[in-house]
């Protein structure tokens, strides 16, 4: 897997987004995302989505941030990898999520954590848009290639202050802004403000992007507009 790695480094695609690629062509999947995580599970816990090969891949990781649950953040908090062969099956351990991923054209959805001991960095998170279990050897290769995300993270890391993900590219920036903009609105912790945005995008039916670009323009404020 690191000979495959190394073969698809044209010297611009970063290694997630090399990482990514071969996910999609050694799982045989539709599409793939890493997502990194700074104090998963904990209450301020944020979510940087750092590659999605797709438009699929990446409203899989907006949905998971926007409606709090998902395969990526059952792994990545449960320590172990989440197969979902059927997701139609899944509406009962993830309803939010289900519905608005079979919307999506995801049908079956695996999730691999990054992770080494205790340490938690995110999720290799993969869909496929036809039911169906991966194999064995497919499994074993989406362990392997979370692992060679989460060297490449702690590669990346080096430098940087350990509970710094500002130096990702994050496709999901302008909610964390968004947040602190309605944190200081309404006078409420960085948890509740990203709640209060989630709840108004999953309310209305709006991508949570959106619903963040409204704030930061100023077009919409929470608590008189909701």
């Amino acid at each position: 897997m690191r000979a495959l790695l190394a073969a698809n480094d044209n010297g611009q695609a970063v290694a997630l987004t090399r990482i990514c690629m071969l996910a999609v062509s050694e799982l045989v999947v539709s599409g793939a995302g890493i997502t990194l995580m700074d104090r998963p599970g904990a209450p301020d816990a944020q979510q940087r989505l750092a590659h999605a090969t797709d438009a699929v891949a990446a409203g899989l990781e907006e949905l998971q941030l926007t409606v709090g649950e998902g395969p990526g953040l059952s792994a990545v908090t449960g320590g172990v990898p989440v197969m979902v062969p059927d997701l139609a099956l899944a509406t009962a351990r993830w309803p939010a999520f289900a519905s608005g991923a079979l919307a999506l054209g995801a049908a079956a959805v695996f999730a691999f954590p990054l992770q080494l001991g205790v340490i938690g960095l995110g999720t290799l998170d993969c869909h496929r848009a036809t039911t169906g279990s991966l194999s064995q050897p497919q499994a074993v290769d989406g362990l392997v290639l979370a692992e060679l995300a989460f060297e490449a993270v702690l590669d990346e890391i080096a430098g940087h202050p350990p509970d710094d993900l500002g130096w990702i590219s994050d496709i999901h920036a302008e909610v964390h802004q968004a947040s602190g903009m309605v944190r200081d609105q309404l006078g409420v912790s960085m948890q509740e403000a990203l709640l209060r945005i989630r709840a108004h995008a999953y309310a209305n039916d709006i991508p949570l992007a959106a619903v963040a670009r409204r704030i930061v323009s100023r077009q919409l404020l929470l608590g008189t507009q909701e």
